[in-house]
Order: C-alpha cells, then structure tokens, then sequence
C-alpha cells in the first residue's frame, strides 16, 4: 500500500455529527470517491476499506476508540499493512483554523489535541501528514472540550459539504501531487 488515510472521531451516533468527528466525516466522503465500503477490521480495532485515490491504492481507516485513545488501533492498523508514519495521513478537526478552511502539514504537535497526542505517541512519532479542518473557536466563555463535542450549527451545516469536499480533495491532492503541491492549493485560498 502506497498510503493509509485515517479519519479521527469518537464511535456512536451520539458523535456522529459533532464537530469532533469531521475528520471521519471527510473519511467518509474518501470512501464514497473510491467505491469503497468501510468494514470491521477486528484484529486492529477500525473499520477500513482499500481504495483507489488518485489512481493509487489507499488504505482509509477509523478507529473504532474513542479519539483520545486512537494511537493503539491506527498503529496496528499501519503494521497490518506494512506503512509506514511518513506514509499516513490523518484528517482531524482543529480549533485554531476558522470554519470552512483547510491547512496541511506534516508532524508537529498535539497542539491539545489529545487524538494527535495518543496517535504520536503509538506511532513512535509525529512526523505523519496531518490535514487539519477547520472547526473554529468555541463562542464567548465555552470550554473548547464542550464546543467540539456539539453538533455544528445550522448555518455551519449548510457549508459543511463544502468542507468536506475541501478536506477529500487536499488528502487526493497529497496523494497524487504531494504535500507541498497540496499546501499551496489551499493554504493561498482567500
């Protein structure tokens, strides 16, 4: 496998339109692209599918854990398919980018991120590509753990295809064009 593209979020459908979990909901956009269904992947604890993205195949994945404690299936889930962290992708939300936009960069920090925290310390590393979606800051005095465990707004919801869009095609344009190619395309929007 040339790539495996993780999509971060929590399992149930208590979270399945919260902002924490626009990470697996742009997975799920990847998986419709590439005619893939996501199935359960016992021995790694994910649901995953093989895919062909940008004319490549690709191995997305979910972990079937909550988000602070992803690291142990996405690690096992790369040793399965013998990929390595310079080789994995991982869409998540992140507060410190505005709603409707998309950043990319490989490693870094967790930046309070505990998925990426969890996710780094499994892997060995953070040197791992990281497309970030922007969810944006919580209103006035909210506690951000609260802001992004609630659904988005209804103003958000009528953007948020757009986002989605936004966020499969940055991973497809890491995927065919590289990571430098792929900041450029989005990090110059206006």
């Amino acid at each position: 496998m040339t790539a495996l593209v993780i999509g971060l979020g929590n399992p149930g459908e208590e979270y399945a339109a919260t902002r924490h979990n626009v990470g697996q909901m742009v997975l799920d956009e990847l998986a419709s692209r590439g005619g893939g269904a996501l199935s359960v992947h016992k021995k790694t604890r994910t649901r995953s599918a093989t895919v062909r993205l940008a004319s490549q195949p690709v191995v997305l994945g979910v972990p079937m854990s909550y988000m602070n404690v992803s690291g142990g299936p996405v690690s096992s889930l790369a040793k399965y398919h013998s990929v390595e962290p310079a080789d994995i992708i991982v869409i998540h939300d992140e507060l410190d980018i505005p709603f409707g936009e998309v950043r990319l960069k490989r490693g870094g920090g967790s930046g309070g991120h505990n998925g990426l925290k969890d996710l780094s310390k499994a892997l060995g590393t953070p040197d791992y590509v990281r497309v970030r979606v922007g969810i944006g800051r919580p209103p006035g005095r909210m506690d951000a753990a609260a802001f992004v465990l609630k659904p988005f707004s209804a103003a958000e919801r009528k953007e948020l295809p757009l986002l989605l869009h936004d966020g499969a095609d940055a991973v497809e344009t890491v995927l065919s064009d590289g990571l430098e190619a792929a900041q450029q395309r989005f990090h110059t929007r206006s």
